[in-house]
């Protein structure tokens, strides 16, 4: 068992532990986040069923960023559309049998990750190139996009330069849930991959990233607009109103 096996093993230990922690930590902050109001953002469904097709909408075609800048959009939906194939690829190292889906889609995977650096790299540009959004762009902002090019890169140049071996790099993952450490290649490429994916890991509960999970519980998006038809009382409120 190698020094490079343990620190890795206990460095993704301690990120999932991070990761799932911090989501759970606000997740529970959204939820008990008062909405006194209704104020979804018009115009809006005035049905249960239209605020799920509505959130479905923005979650699968980002609806509302379309009709805010096409630019954006498209390198953005890019991004993610990329990002969701690396992730479907990349499950193959944590399931074992791999579902057949799965092993169909591996092939889409590759191109996958070429399209995440594209979109990214034209979110990047964005930066520089708009006046009003390199005003307000910090520089934690240009962090966590080299960040994620270089995650996306250090991938691409494993499949087609610098080759590791895949099974020890799946028996190292699934070893991992027995809390048993199995030998990982000491690839530098694979172990700087690695690192990235581990700081992404930490880092996203405490980032502008976690809007993933901000869509599902914002207002603006997920009431039904019918204020004349019921009366929106929040459930703060609501002991109150039965004094």
């Amino acid at each position: 068992m190698s020094f490079i096996s343990d620190v890795y093993a206990y460095l993704f230990y301690f990120a999932t532990l991070v990761l799932v922690a911090g989501l759970a930590n606000k997740i529970v902050q959204y939820v008990r986040t008062p909405a006194p109001l209704k104020i979804p953002t018009t115009p809006a469904p005035t049905t249960n069923r239209g605020v799920v097709l509505r959130i479905a909408r923005e979650v699968v075609f980002f609806e509302s960023l379309f009709r805010g800048n096409k630019w954006t959009w498209i390198f953005g939906w890019i991004f993610h559309f990329g990002l969701f194939m690396v992730t479907l690829r990349h499950l193959r190292y944590f399931l074992n049998p791999v579902p057949v889906p799965l092993q169909m889609i591996q092939p889409f995977g590759i191109y996958g990750g070429m399209a995440m650096i594209v979109g990214l790299a034209g979110l990047w540009v964005r930066r520089f190139a708009v006046d009003r959004v390199r005003y307000v762009t910090a520089l934690s902002d240009h962090l966590i996009l080299g960040l994620l090019i270089l995650i996306g890169c250090s991938g691409l140049l494993m499949r087609f330069v610098m080759h590791t071996d895949i099974i020890r790099v799946k028996e190292f993952f699934q070893g991992l849930y027995h809390f048993q450490i199995n030998p990982l290649p000491a690839d530098p490429l694979l172990l700087l991959h690695l690192l990235l994916i581990a700081a992404l890991m930490i880092i996203f509960p405490y980032s502008k990233l976690l809007h993933a999970q901000g869509l599902f519980f914002s207002p603006t998006r997920n009431q039904v607009d019918n204020p004349r038809e019921q009366r929106h009382l929040a459930p703060w409120a609501r002991r109150f109103e039965q004094k």
